[in-house]
């Protein structure tokens, strides 16, 4: 059943992006630093969009790592601990008095 879900979901995406392509279907510039191109208005904004996207994972991107490896470092400070604790556990009590 989920895999029918995922099946419909996926025909109802390229419907759409079929749509959304034949209707911005206009020619337009596009300007850069070298010279400039005439492309599709759908291709410009898909472009847009999967640039913004792919900027955004690569922002994330750093934070995860620090995040995992402040995680690796938690782990080993955790290591440590837990050896001392079963260390001082297994210690003798010795009594001066």
């Amino acid at each position: 059943m989920l895999r029918l879900a995922y099946i419909l979901f996926s025909v109802v995406l390229l419907v759409i992006g079929i749509l959304f392509a034949v209707l911005n279907a206009e020619p337009v510039i596009l300007h850069y630093y070298f010279g400039d191109t005439t492309i599709p208005l759908s291709l410009t904004i898909i472009s847009a969009i999967i640039l913004g996207a792919l900027l955004g994972v690569i922002a994330s991107m750093v934070l995860i790592l620090k995040i995992k490896s402040e995680n690796a470092q938690l782990r080993k400070t955790n290591r440590l601990v837990e050896k001392e604790i079963v260390n001082l556990r297994t210690m003798p009590i010795k009594d001066e008095h």
